[in-house]
């Protein structure tokens, strides 16, 4: 990926202002439609995302940045070996692959590409879900087609655009919902809301350099999504005093990103912050709506830190793509993410208690580092950093 070094400018942020035609109704849940999304019997939720795959054509694509010796037997295979791995080994209830999914100049047809780097997942028959990078509509298809192609492939929870919005910039924008325990008291509210947003690849605008950004369009649904959610969550039956907890995964980092040093992360930052050159307020909307807890990335395929601002985590990936740039010694990564339920008094399961986060590495006992936790209901719950192992 191209790195630009522009200066950041921050324009008006007047969502009211923008003339589009959205409806008001409730979003449709997923909750029986296709496969069924809920915590498991143990009260926990695991997603595992996948971010920069850059699978192009197969055992015929060369690896980038791996030791020399690597480089006879390595291709887009060790990426589908990787996958695999992640799948056997955390067996997750929930896959996410957040953009640049295909290296789009390399692959010869992306139908094909597409299809290939998201067979693990389609084979695991496991719920997934993905959103576009910046290089995913650069072979055969266009962004549209792309999107299109991704919500045709069996397992795949993914949507072009919502069905409810007749006009919204870019396409994979969407929301799921996580139920309750089938059988408890939550079976029929959502305990977790997952949030998707295409977040662009670079700018259309010849004053502006570098890479696109989530515009007012989507931030207006996603506001008006989170309100309608809220408002679900805080209603009777087992009405709650405040939101479910809402996780958000897109491509293309925020310039909020930059605002952490060394100190106020776990994990590491080995590059720039690659964000869009202006600041499209998104965070400041996040915040506002008030049930974001954390958003997930990728882009940077060097960083893969978490950070806290203003009550959110930011939290990178890390590469995991074998013909994506990365550095040689320094392994293909996966991000986990489990969402826990807290017990109640009558022994069922309630509203989630906890998010936390750990990585796998792409090494020979698929290593877990950087354990923490994320969120926590409780108000003594702190972030806990661990050097190794899942806080599982």
């Amino acid at each position: 990926m191209a790195k630009k070094n522009t200066p950041s400018v921050s324009p008006s942020h007047f969502l009211g202002f923008v003339v589009f035609s959205l409806c008001f109704f409730v979003p449709k849940s997923v909750l029986g439609v296709k496969k069924e999304l809920r915590f498991r019997k143990n009260g926990q939720f695991k997603i595992l995302q996948v971010a920069d795959m850059h699978y192009a054509d197969g055992k015929t694509t060369s690896c980038l940045d791996v030791f020399p010796n690597q480089m006879p037997t390595c291709s887009d295979l060790n990426t589908t070996a990787f996958v695999e791995r992640m799948i056997q080994a955390e067996k997750p209830d929930f896959i996410v692959f957040t953009g640049d999914n295909i290296f789009g100049f390399d692959a010869t047809d992306a139908a094909k590409s597409l299809t290939a780097a998201f067979q693990p997942a389609i084979a695991s028959n496991i719920p997934w879900a993905a959103i576009l990078g910046n290089h995913d509509q650069e072979s055969t298809l266009s962004r549209e087609g792309v999107m299109k192609h991704i919500v045709g492939l069996k397992n795949t929870l993914s949507q072009v655009n919502p069905a409810e919005v007749h006009i919204i910039d870019g396409f994979g924008n969407y929301n799921l919902e996580i139920g309750g325990v089938k059988g408890s008291r939550f079976e029929n509210k959502s305990a977790l809301n997952l949030y998707f947003l295409d977040s662009g690849d670079y700018s259309t605008v010849p004053a502006i350099p570098g890479y696109g950004w989530i515009k007012p369009s989507q931030q207006l649904w996603f506001q008006r999504t989170s309100a309608k959610l809220r408002r679900a969550y805080m209603r009777e039956p087992e009405a709650q005093k405040g939101p479910a907890p809402g996780l958000v995964f897109f491509h293309i980092p925020l310039p909020e990103f930059a605002s952490f040093d060394s100190s106020s992360f776990t994990g590491v930052r080995q590059e720039g912050i690659s964000s869009a050159s202006v600041n499209s307020g998104f965070f400041t909307t996040m915040v506002e709506a008030g049930d974001v807890k954390a958003v997930f990335i990728g882009h940077d395929h060097l960083n893969d830190f978490c950070g806290k601002l203003t009550g959110i985590q930011l939290c990178y990936a890390g590469g995991f793509g074998y013909h994506a740039y990365g550095k040689a010694g320094w392994s293909r990564r996966a991000r986990v993410v489990l969402a826990s339920l807290e017990k109640t008094e009558q022994g069922g399961w309630g509203v989630v208690k906890s998010v936390k986060t750990w990585k796998r590495l792409d090494d020979e006992h698929l290593t877990a580092v950087d354990g923490q936790v994320l969120w926590s209901k409780s108000p003594a719950g702190v972030r806990r950093k661990k050097q190794t192992g899942s806080p599982e």
